[in-house]
């Protein structure tokens, strides 16, 4: 029986019968419980669903006592005890964020089971207010920081795109794609061996099929369906994914234009690309003797960023807003730290290595952390401003729109300039932020530096490893 919410799919999945016979003769533990249920599961299932989501994921047996023992649930009942899981499980007065889950009723010697499937993600969830964690056998409340502490790490180590779905098949793919991927590959890198793969081949190179060595359990992986899948399946595998974009200039209480994506992110890029240069200006620059799109660069950055670095599990849609003041987005991550990003403090980290690297392998990223150096290198030339980047459970970025920022054909990055309008935007200037963004060597900011420290027209302070320069006080500060 297929039950579907807003937030919530469950997919039923066939449990065998030895499957089960395994479960009831193996007993509780870490990962598998047992349940008696009434007309409506009690309080403490949903205990059990946080924290099997918080620890490994693991199976819920409704309708069987503790000791194994197969009593069943109501028949006449049985629809409306699914009906209560996903409510309660997708209203935010119980859970921060919804857990997934997979819900399937199972027949055993006469009598009806429910098997409730939660796998482990990325989120740390709460029920009503309460961390739970799985220790053993048991529902656990985590109450200390360093517990909390733990459980993130836990969940920082977890790739939610590695999750595998034993039933998708290529079936659910558009395999029709590979042939772009295998030329953007071969554009990219031209003896890239994508380029000479068979589809088979290709898929288990790009990592999207995978073998799982906790589960054993192999095949196709949530970032196979994301990169490949038909719409109707990342519809189902990953109801919350898509990317509403849209233009609110004239009147904030309605859009100019609107475009949601809810596609592979093949086409996805395409789409938000495409969207982002019919409604921004362009603006040329002359880099060496190469002329750059700022515009191109800018949105095809934070396109990718918005597509390779969300957390799929979370509920949170992700944004591409343009206005009056330029370009934002957001999406859902999963934090390392809190705080603004500047370009001497951000630490790359993927979010979705697999997907990363597919991007990165057809040209649509660059390595890990160039993108965001690049955002900080070309923004003030585009806007006047420095891009302002912010890392928390949602990650935003946003870019100023032109301004009378240096002039266009023929700019190049002046890097006493850059050093100046730093320490406007930021409060200090440091060697590795002027040299990232105005893309030159620490030993030529050096060379700059030192005059206008000779002079008086910056202070540097601290020590040489992490010295910042400032603005001098003006006299009665």
């Amino acid at each position: 029986m297929l039950i579907e919410c807003p937030k919530t799919k469950m997919k039923g999945m066939t449990m065998n019968q030895t499957d089960l016979i395994d479960m009831l003769e193996r007993g509780e533990g870490i990962s598998i419980e047992f349940k008696r249920c009434g007309n409506v599961p009690e309080h403490d299932t949903f205990e059990t669903i946080c924290s099997f989501a918080n620890r490994q994921g693991g199976n819920i047996l409704l309708g069987v006592e503790n000791d194994g023992t197969v009593v069943g649930v109501n028949e006449r009942g049985l629809l409306d005890i699914q009906r209560n899981i996903v409510n309660r499980v997708n209203d935010p007065q119980a859970f921060n964020a919804p857990p997934s889950l997979d819900i399937e009723p199972v027949h055993y010697e006469g009598k009806t089971i429910i098997r409730v499937w939660v796998p482990v993600d990325a989120v740390v969830h709460k029920y009503k207010g309460v961390v739970y964690d799985r220790i053993v056998d048991s529902d656990v409340k985590v109450e200390t920081d360093t517990q909390l502490s733990a459980m993130y790490i836990r969940k920082q180590e977890y790739y939610s795109e590695r999750k595998v779905y034993r039933y998708l098949s290529k079936d659910d793919l558009r395999l029709d794609l590979l042939p772009r991927i295998r030329e953007m590959a071969v554009a990219k890198k031209a003896n890239h061996p994508w380029g000479a793969m068979g589809d088979d081949e290709l898929l288990r190179s790009a990592n999207l099929y995978l073998k799982d060595y906790e589960t054993g359990e192999e095949g196709f992986t949530l970032g196979a369906a994301l990169v490949l899948g038909r719409d109707e399946v990342i519809a189902s595998i990953a109801p919350a994914y898509k990317t509403d974009a849209y233009v609110q200039r004239d009147n904030r209480d309605r859009y100019d234009d609107r475009l949601v994506v809810k596609t592979n992110l093949i086409e996805a890029y395409d789409q938000l690309l495409a969207f982002a240069q019919k409604h921004l200006p362009d603006k040329f620059f002359l880099e060496g003797t190469q002329v750059v799109s700022l515009r191109d660069v800018i949105c095809r950055e934070l396109i990718a960023n918005t597509l390779i670095h969300r957390e799929y599990t979370s509920p949170f849609p992700a944004k591409m807003v343009i206005d009056v003041d330029g370009i934002r987005t957001e999406n859902a991550s999963r934090p390392r730290f809190i705080g603004p990003l500047t370009p001497d403090r951000f630490n790359p980290l993927p979010k979705n290595p697999i997907i990363a690297e597919l991007f990165t392998n057809i040209g649509r990223a660059d390595t890990l952390g160039s993108g965001t150096r690049n955002l900080f290198k070309y923004s003030w030339a585009y806007g006047g401003a420095q891009p302002v980047l912010t890392e928390g459970d949602v990650f935003e970025a946003s870019v100023p729109i032109l301004k009378g920022a240096a002039s266009a054909m023929g700019a190049s990055f002046d890097v006493d300039e850059v050093i100046f309008q730093m320490m406007r935007d930021y409060g200090y200037a440091t060697v590795p932020g002027v040299a990232a963004i105005a893309d030159v060597t620490e030993r030529t900011v050096r060379r700059h530096i030192s005059p206008l420290v000779a002079e008086g027209k910056i202070i540097a302070t601290g020590t040489t490893r992490g010295r910042r320069y400032l603005l001098p006080l003006k006299t009665g500060q």
